[in-house]
């Protein structure tokens, strides 16, 4: 197997790659110690068998740019073929400024061809290529010279697998006429938008049970601290405090560094220095806000007037379309949009697109009377029901 370490080899590949129809790709990296993603290989391999036109990329190598890769990610002609490519593309995105496209996931691909909800790199190795991967060296440190011969088998495995999976995916989309439906799955992975966090926004992941005004402030500010500190020095938000400080912050509400002391949860270091001083800041800022400004959380849910005889009709008919289609029921939709469509919702997932072909259109007249389920024999289908 070969290794590529000079940019001069890596444009080489490049080159012959976009002659190719795809090419599929994997990546390696570590975050343990960072915000962003470290990457540390990059797998490539062209149409071919076994390990033939498969390659390994070091981007760690001195001295080697990986502009001729990130060219041939913008290629219009070459498909760029993943799995799970979700992590892969913000690497590509924050480190090159660039999202792959045309894009095929594999397991987003695999989802609408009857392998069930978000299926492995695994699954689809032993069910489509009929083979079998050493899983040992998943989890070792990438960014280590040299890698082990284990790791290297492991990380090409990733890429030569791959053309195997994608050719019977894409035959299989194209033979049932879904190539939409990927397409529209595609639309949030090829957004610039999926891979940006704002540090005003980052209280939107905070899990908590309280909604009090100025707790929710102090969260919102306390959250922005962290996200902004932690970017700025490509650190781990968990470096600076995890979440369960913060939320004894936001309830605390320290006013100065004897009270921040008395803090069960925060870490020595964040009780000095910067971090310090920004909690503090982010308190302050908290108590100033005005109220128009304070975030709110939503109990939507919990307010919904759910018909559950209709919620339950719309169970069994989401069942009956995901085992006759060979989609995955959440894929479809989930529990609390059935519910959601049951109170009356209709700006839901669930009802447009794709979904809406398969399930959402006959949902919506099951709601309003003119569908009605009945069983013929092991299966549920539905019946037109006569108009009043």
């Amino acid at each position: 197997m070969q290794i590529i370490t000079t940019t001069d080899a890596l444009a080489a590949i490049c080159a012959e790659a976009a002659t190719e129809p795809y090419v599929t790709l994997d990546t390696e990296f570590l975050r343990e110690r960072t915000y962003y993603s470290k990457l540390c290989l990059v797998q490539m391999a062209l149409p071919g068998k076994g390990n033939e036109r498969a390659w390994l990329i070091d981007p760690l190598a001195d001295g080697i740019s990986l502009d001729p890769l990130m060219e041939l990610m913008r290629n219009p002609d070459v498909v760029k073929v993943f799995h799970a490519a979700r992590q892969d593309l913000e690497i590509f995105y924050i480190d090159g400024g660039v999202i792959p496209q045309p894009l095929f996931d594999t397991q987003i691909a695999s989802m609408v061809c009857g392998f069930g909800e978000q299926a492995g790199y695994e699954t689809l190795v032993r069910k489509i290529a009929k083979s079998s991967l050493d899983k040992t060296s998943r989890f070792t440190d990438w960014s280590h010279r040299p890698l082990s011969e284990a790791q290297q088998r492991y990380a090409l495995a990733d890429v030569t697998h791959l053309r195997v999976i994608y050719e019977y995916l894409k035959n299989e989309i194209e033979r049932n006429g879904r190539a939409h439906w990927v397409a529209e799955e595609l639309e949030v992975l090829t957004s610039p938008e999926t891979y940006i966090t704002r540090p005003d926004e980052a209280w939107k992941r905070i899990k908590t049970r309280g909604n009090g005004g100025r707790f929710m402030a102090a969260v919102k500010e306390l959250a922005r601290f962290r996200e902004d500190y932690a970017q700025s020095r490509n650190v781990p938000r968990s470096r600076v405090y995890k979440d369960d400080a913060l939320l004894e912050l936001a309830s605390t509400k320290p006013e100065n560094q004897e009270a921040l002391n008395r803090s069960r949860l925060l870490l020595r270091e964040a009780r000095r220095g910067d971090i310090a001083e920004g909690i503090l800041a982010a308190i302050r800022a908290a108590q100033a806000m005005k109220p128009e400004d304070i975030p709110k959380l939503t109990d939507e849910g919990d307010q919904l007037q759910v018909n559950p005889a209709l919620a339950e009709l719309l169970r069994v008919m989401l069942k009956a379309r995901a085992e006759s289609s060979g989609v995955a029921q959440k894929l479809i939709a989930s529990t609390s949009e059935l519910d959601a469509i049951a109170a009356g919702k209709r700006d839901l997932p669930g009802l447009k697109g794709w979904r809406g072909e398969l399930f959402g259109a006959d949902a919506l007249r099951l709601c309003q009377g003119e569908l009605a389920l009945a069983a013929k024999g092991r299966h549920v289908i539905t019946v037109e029901l006569p108009r009043s």
